[in-house]
């Protein structure tokens, strides 16, 4: 009878999601031991209040800080470390479309309950930050974060609407095509992205980026870290553009560090002139 009422209990917590893949993910509800594997999540998870409940993170999950010390770390976004999630007994693994690997995503859906975000815009963004809130049972923290991310951009001093091309890799060159979160934040601030391709990440010759004509080339922080040397050679490539190395995780990270973004732009208008 006991046994029976337990059976009962443990059913009764058990509720079905739908992430942004379109798929369902029956999960503890609340879930206590939740492993993320996006870097962005991970920060969002950390806002929402819910560091007890986080069990593992990525090596590149480096917002909090404090969290790469105290945290358990699971490998890198595309290189899961799977004996480690294993000992970990997760109730919720969070993951993203486009940063995690679909073959190790698909082997931990064997075993655990994998939630996957699919994010090209910020209404995904903010309906990612809404779902998450919902399944972690923190509705009223995403909700104010959401509601801080639309006030702060809605009062952000736009960029001047330049040509602009947004690189993330050297050897070879790539750039951030239309299609993406970044080309969506370029967007919202003001730049048009001359880099439309099939590709949403697609390589660049350095005759490629001459025939661009962008009037202001933007080398983020990360996946590559472009350093100064990189800013010479990129304007010996395209003479007459603006070269500004830009803040990746401003331009990429699609959650509650969205709320510091239009005050990051503000520091970058006066580079434009």
């Amino acid at each position: 009878m006991l046994c029976a009422f337990f059976i009962y209990l443990v059913l009764m917590s058990l509720r079905t999601f739908t992430d942004q893949l379109g798929d369902q993910v029956k999960i503890s509800f609340p879930p206590q031991r939740i492993i993320s594997l996006v870097p962005s999540q991970t920060e969002l998870l950390a806002d929402l209040g819910l560091d007890g409940r986080v069990s593992g993170i990525t090596k590149f999950c480096v917002h909090p800080k404090a969290w790469q010390k105290s945290k358990p770390i699971v490998g890198g976004t595309k290189n899961f470390r799977f004996e480690v999630i294993e000992s970990l007994k997760p109730d919720l693994i969070i993951g993203n479309k486009e940063e995690n690997y679909r073959e190790g995503i698909n082997q931990l859906k064997l075993s655990y309950p994998v939630w996957m975000s699919d994010i090209s815009t910020s209404q995904d963004a903010h309906a990612m930050i809404e779902q998450i809130g919902i399944l972690t049972d923190t509705s009223e923290q995403a909700s104010n974060i959401i509601e801080q991310i639309r006030g702060a951009f809605s009062s952000m001093d736009k960029l001047p609407p330049l040509r602009a091309l947004y690189l993330i890799w050297r050897k070879p060159w790539m750039g951030a095509a239309s299609g993406t979160f970044i080309h969506e934040i370029m967007t919202l601030a003001g730049l048009q992205n001359c880099l439309r391709a099939n590709s949403r990440y697609p390589e660049l010759t350095n005759n490629d980026i001459k025939m661009l004509k962008p009037q202001v080339i933007l080398l983020s922080s990360e996946p590559y870290p472009f350093q100064e040397k990189h800013t010479v050679e990129i304007q010996e490539i395209s003479p007459t553009a603006k070269v500004i190395k830009v803040d990746g995780e401003m331009f990429s990270w699609y959650g509650s560090r969205l709320r510091k973004f239009p005050a990051y732009l503000k520091t970058l208008i006066p580079m434009l002139y």
